[in-house]
């Protein structure tokens, strides 16, 4: 099945989403630890990675049936530790900054995917990195006595979900997408809950209830998100996974009062741009 416009409309529902979870994830994080918040997050998450898993591959067994395991392991880990910084980029910068600098993650994965996967990187999309690591620049102004060491929280969570994107390309000429998104949420849930459960505090009725509504979000989102890939080719619909970062300032901008500085709004005009760029490459060249 290739129903772009389909997809599209998919891809554009699953950003949504997204960022309305990173909007609960920003009210709740400000306000208990970021490890309990993610940790319970991921507790849902993965009951919903083993329903799916179950349901694609006929047993949880046969969906960790994996002949790279190590890998597969740490990309879950990867994946649960971006989570915990992003949301800690939330707290200290808010939607608007951290999804602007978030925005280069398809920039360093391109820029990656040469020692990482063997694949030939051109020199138009090196061009575009480039450009796309100025409109960085732009938005972390540094060298202008403005420069907050903050910023580098979510351009740390963009390099390690580039780190993730690479890995599962190259989990995924042995093994299938069932398997891997098994990894993803059993290994992220069982190591956060070493780690976060340490970290408990107790939670008023209401914020209860907002958790409750990240869990279903994360878990819809991710439904969606499968959608989306049934419905058409990753390549035609990944450029408007950008929506996410116009989403997500929205609900900063209203409902956090957070402010959209000029040179935040240029730099990630820029970096948009720069990855809406390679991925145009990547698709002509294959």
């Amino acid at each position: 099945m290739n129903d772009t416009r389909r997809g599209v409309a998919l891809m554009v529902a699953t950003t949504f989403v997204f960022a309305m979870q990173d909007g609960i994830s920003q009210h709740l994080a400000g306000r208990y630890n970021v490890l309990m918040v993610v940790m319970i997050r991921y507790w849902f998450f993965a009951l919903f990675v083993l329903t799916i898993a179950r349901r694609q591959s006929g047993s949880i067994r046969a969906a960790a049936a994996t002949t790279q395991p190590f890998v597969q392991i740490f990309r879950g880990l990867l994946l649960s530790f971006e989570v915990c910084v992003m949301v800690l980029g939330f707290v200290l910068l808010g939607l608007v900054e951290s999804h602007a600098v978030f925005a280069c993650y398809p920039l360093i994965i391109a820029a990656l995917s040469g020692p990482v996967l063997g694949e030939q990187v051109g020199w138009r999309r090196w061009a575009a990195i480039a450009v796309g690591f100025v409109g960085v620049l732009i938005i972390l102004q540094p060298g202008f006595g403005v420069f907050d060491p903050a910023a580098l929280v979510p351009f740390a969570a963009a390099a390690m979900f580039a780190l993730y994107g690479l890995l599962t390309r190259y989990v995924a000429r042995a093994d299938t997408a069932a398997t891997s998104f098994f990894y993803t949420g059993v290994t992220g849930g069982i190591a956060l809950t070493f780690v976060g459960i340490w970290s408990w505090e107790p939670m008023t009725a209401t914020d209860w209830i907002w958790m409750g509504c990240l869990c279903l979000s994360g878990a819809f989102g991710h439904w969606l998100l499968i959608k989306t890939y049934e419905a058409a080719e990753a390549s035609s619909v990944q450029p408007f996974a950008y929506f996410q970062l116009v989403f997500a300032a929205t609900l900063g901008i209203v409902v956090f009062g957070e402010t959209l500085r000029p040179n935040v709004a240029i730099g990630a005009a820029i970096v948009i741009a720069a990855g809406l760029f390679t991925f145009w490459r990547e698709r002509r060249r294959r």
